[in-house]
């Protein structure tokens, strides 16, 4: 498939550098299941949403990933400077990193990052990424990356803006509960208590899974053709009873409400050919393209993304090409803000159907 499909042009001025407040307030464009377009707020998502509904969250919390720091010892200096980007967590002293710029960098490499973290590096790959050994482990390391590091803000706002203290907050959900993630699943950012609690008086049930996202999640598509792209992994958990809940709503002529593309592809991981969610606990590097066959959720909630992008693909999946080509041109004309910080649109597909695992 031709990547260049799903290319378009953004206006750089409605990319979004601060979220809206109060977090719900942000617009919402829904996309009917008819391809009819309506604007609306976060805030109005119960409108769109019945009794019976099971709401999928992804509760994944950040870390505050980005380290800056220095080499020590060969050639020490100004010129030893290093930012790194923690990836993923290897062992209780051990993480995945990207490293600028890398090729300062060798293997028993010491580094001092902040003032009280020193880390070894183990290996350097090819591409910018290495793998650290820290001088502490576990709980006491949390602590200092805590401490010590900056929120990731991706690419798009942190070449516009340093992170701030704002940003702490800012770029974490209301329900962010297991540490691990470099990006936020930026969907669940327009939640607020308020809304949840409103969901859950009408009778939607809430449900959690965890992906840890990873700094892939920001990479453009550089390969001409979609079958050539290697798609980024992540780990990815969800339970058994969360499973056998989600297989009863839909029984029960529920729906499954995906807020955002990263319970998506947690949630079609876990699921069977027919549509029976399974408990699952693994890596993932599923990459959902036009003409994918979706086995779970009927409605999702998502964010606006970026141009050739393997989340605008995903989108155009569910809902088809022509479609989001459409909706994101209306979304630029109005002037909806786009990526982590920006508006939100609710996609609601046509083939929703009762499902029975039983039957």
């Amino acid at each position: 498939m031709d990547v260049r499909q799903f290319d378009f042009s953004l206006p750089e001025d409605i990319i979004a550098l601060r979220p809206a407040e109060p977090r719900d307030s942000a617009r919402m464009l829904v996309v009917h299941e008819d391809g009819r377009l309506e604007h609306a707020r976060v805030k109005d998502l119960p409108h769109f949403l019945r009794r019976g509904d099971a709401l999928v969250l992804n509760d994944t919390k950040v870390i505050q990933a980005r380290l800056r720091g220095v080499r020590e010892g060969r050639g020490a200096g100004p010129e030893a400077k290093i930012e790194l980007l923690l990836c993923r967590r290897l062992a209780l002293d051990r993480f995945a990193a990207l490293a600028r710029p890398a090729r300062k960098l060798v293997p028993d490499d010491t580094l001092r990052l902040g003032t009280s973290i020193r880390a070894r590096v183990v290996a350097r790959g090819e591409a910018g990424e290495v793998e650290l050994a820290f001088a502490t482990a576990g709980a006491a390391l949390d602590a200092a990356i805590a401490a010590e590091g900056e929120t990731p803000l991706p690419p798009y706002i942190a070449g516009k803006r340093k992170a701030d203290r704002q940003d702490v907050s800012d770029y974490q959900t209301v329900y962010a509960r297991k540490e691990g993630s470099v990006a936020a699943p930026t969907a669940g950012l327009h939640f607020t208590p308020e809304l949840l609690a409103a969901l859950s008086d009408m009778g939607v049930a809430r449900e959690t899974v965890t992906l840890h996202v990873g700094p892939g999640t920001f990479l453009p598509v550089t390969a001409d053709d979609t079958a050539e792209h290697k798609m980024h992994s992540e780990s990815a958990v969800l339970s058994a009873a969360t499973a056998e809940r989600l297989n009863a709503a839909r029984a029960a002529g529920g729906r499954i409400v995906s807020v955002g593309t990263t319970s998506l592809r947690t949630l079609e991981s876990a699921a069977d050919p027919d549509g029976t969610v399974r408990s699952f606990s693994g890596d993932t590097d599923i990459f959902i393209t036009p003409g994918y066959a979706f086995r779970t959720a009927e409605v999702l909630l998502t964010n606006f993304h970026l141009p050739r992008s393997t989340l605008f693909m995903l989108v155009s999946a569910f809902s088809g090409t022509e479609t989001m080509k459409r909706a994101y041109g209306e979304a630029i004309r109005e002037r909806y803000r786009f990526y982590s910080y920006g508006d939100a649109c609710l996609l609601l597909r046509s083939d929703y159907r009762s499902f029975n695992p039983a039957g």
